[in-house]
């Protein structure tokens, strides 16, 4: 009964925003859609959720790995663990995805790539939440593509404690701990994780050198500490503190012995006050995220340079609730960005921004139609007044069929370390990006469709060596679509296709971004105690630079499998193999990637 049990809530939660029918639903739950707690099923932007189920029967190593099982996600990267990871949503990179841990920006200022995917490992998280399409007029600037909100585990009820260990190929260490107490006053949570690995070269091998190469090892220590106290049942106090701390070794083009490393740590501080008084939720929160990082060369001090990015906020919001479910959420919110840039001499670049926001959400439920709301206004010490706008609808025919659709406004502000320019080259006339998001979605019983089209006005890109506007409107279209399904008694089928188009508006195709690109797992519980597991993805035509240029990097299937077995209640044992067939491919043009591997590893839970 509790086999059947897990293979119930498992296959209902990897098809989330598929069954509307499904009462298990109703347990999933949004945040970052419009910045309250909503049911997945009422919620009208485009969103996907990777459950806590489905991160730990897949025991996947990094918050990327999982991200590429959502259809409409890409990635490429430059190497190994830790290396330079750039994450595409509906073929829009980093710089335009906003992501959040526990409802906090993890967005380095001072990092030219938006957030650093790389150092992120799956460690501790309950789900993550990905909102596709434009969302600043709920987030502001940085949320043009969408918004990816990682969300960490809270503590259970009385005490708890859970360890985990793993190792494998390329010398590969993992270790996690974890311990909480709750009761009807307080509850805390502290966990730690820690990732080892010798790695391997990030230069792909060539000629006769292959056996010579320098391996680029990692290292990741993530911590997480949270907390609350209830000092009524309507006033809450809580207290988030996250601590990522990374060191990796890396390459420069053609440079396979380069001795290059990059010491990062970041630190994200939040603490807030939630006030409940008749239909009002009144929420005060003060965030800190404070980012450095180090990069220098072993055998050449003079190159040493450092990167320091912080942001604070000040957010205020009130949900109010009226009639039956229906809600209007009000939001007031002032932060501030500064970065300082030290190059090897010791000279200083700073420069900061102060960004004072006003919005609004309103959502109204009408029997099966839900239709959703929203505006925004902020004022950009460096940049002006924008406003942005957003409109969804949902609508449930019956329980096997559901249509979709949303439109938004969005912008994406120009990074400050994009204007500072720390290869020497300064663009102080960048302007910020405009954008326009449109998809509709039609859902029935285990199938969904989905089309997007985001235009984007005086798109950022990187050429003739410095940040620059490209004059014009750039497209960016495609479909989705995915099916799951118990197909027999204990296998369950999951599949995705995203077919997508990106030309800038000289209609030449940006680089980095597959055609098509497909995902599949199948699981099998039919065995006592044992899950099975396959999965993998195919990457379709990928050219390593813009217009079709540079070398193909697509056109490859890469296959992996999950053994987990319950040993017992409290302990579970499994083992992981990636790169089933051992195939050769790169995602980035001269950069390796990693053969065949496989892992070991336990976990204890109390």
């Amino acid at each position: 009964m509790q086999k059947k049990l897990s293979i119930s809530l498992v296959a209902s939660f990897l098809i989330a925003t598929n069954l509307f029918s499904a009462q298990d639903l109703e347990t999933i739950t949004v945040t970052s859609a419009t910045k309250s707690e909503q049911s997945i099923k009422d919620v009208t932007s485009n969103v996907e959720v990777i459950t806590k189920e489905e991160i730990e029967e897949r025991h996947f190593t990094t918050v990327v790995e999982a991200l590429n099982t959502v259809p409409g996600i890409s990635f490429t990267s430059n190497g190994g663990m830790g290396n330079t990871t750039s994450v595409f949503l509906r073929g829009m990179d980093s710089k335009r995805i906003l992501v959040l841990i526990d409802g906090v920006k993890y967005q380095d200022p001072s990092n030219t790539s938006g957030a650093a995917f790389s150092h992120l490992m799956i460690s501790d998280i309950e789900r993550i939440e990905v909102i596709k399409g434009a969302q600043s007029s709920v987030w502001g600037a940085d949320a043009s593509a969408g918004v990816i909100n990682i969300i960490t585990k809270e503590a259970k009820k009385g005490a708890h404690a859970d360890v985990n260990v793993e190792a494998g190929s390329f010398n590969t260490k993992k270790y996690g701990m974890s311990v909480s107490n709750k009761t009807d006053k307080y509850s805390v949570k502290l966990s730690a994780d820690r990732v080892l690995t010798d790695g391997f070269s990030s230069q792909a091998p060539y000629g006769d050198r292959v056996d010579d190469y320098e391996k680029d090892g990692y290292r990741n220590t993530t911590v997480n500490l949270k907390g609350s106290y209830n000092i009524t049942d309507e006033d809450i106090l809580s207290v988030n503190y996250n601590h990522i701390n990374s060191l990796v070794e890396y390459d420069d083009w053609n440079a396979p012995d380069a001795l290059l490393h990059s010491d990062n740590e970041s630190n994200l501080y939040s603490v807030g006050y939630n006030k409940i008084y008749k239909n009002h939720n009144i929420k005060l929160k003060y965030d800190i995220s404070k980012f450095e990082k180090e990069e220098l060369e072993a055998t050449s001090a003079w190159q040493v340079r450092d990167f320091n990015g912080k942001v604070k906020l000040l957010d205020l919001t009130d949900n109010i609730s009226y009639f039956d479910k229906d809600n209007f959420l009000i939001g007031l919110s002032h932060e501030k960005t500064e970065v300082d840039y030290i190059k090897g001499d010791d000279s200083s670049n700073k420069d900061d921004n102060t960004n004072k926001a006003i919005y609004i959400t309103n959502t109204n439920y009408l029997g099966d139609f839900a239709l959703t709301e929203s505006l925004r206004r902020d004022d950009y010490s460096n940049f002006g007044s924008k406003y942005t706008g957003k409109i969804g609808a949902k609508y449930s025919v019956n329980e096997d069929l559901s249509f979709s659709t949303n439109y938004g406004t969005a912008y994406n502000a120009p990074n400050i370390i994009n204007m500072l320019n720390p290869w020497g080259i300064a663009n102080p006339d960048l302007e910020p990006e405009k954008v326009k998001s449109f998809d509709i979605s039609s859902t029935y019983k285990d199938f969904t469709l989905t089309y997007f089209k985001n235009k984007i006005d005086n798109l950022i890109n990187w050429q003739s060596s410095k940040y620059q506007n490209i004059a014009g409107t750039s497209t960016i279209e495609g479909y989705e679509a995915k099916y799951t399904k118990m197909i027999i008694e204990d296998l369950l089928l999951n599949l995705n296709y995203t077919h997508l188009s990106a030309k800038d508006s000289n209609d030449e195709d940006l680089a980095r971004r597959p055609k098509n690109q497909v995902g599949f797992a199948v699981d099998y519980y039919g065995l006592d105690k044992v899950h099975f597991n396959v999965n993998g993805y195919y990457v379709g035509n990928r050219y390593d630079g813009a217009n079709k240029t540079g070398t193909e990097t697509g056109n490859y299937t890469l296959w992996n499998t999950v053994v987990n077995y319950e040993i017992s209640k409290n302990f579970s044992t499994y083992l992981k193999v990636d790169n089933l067939f051992d195939k050769y491919y790169q995602t980035v043009d001269g950069y390796a990637t990693a053969q065949r591997s496989a892992y070991v590893g336990l976990k204890a839970s109390f």
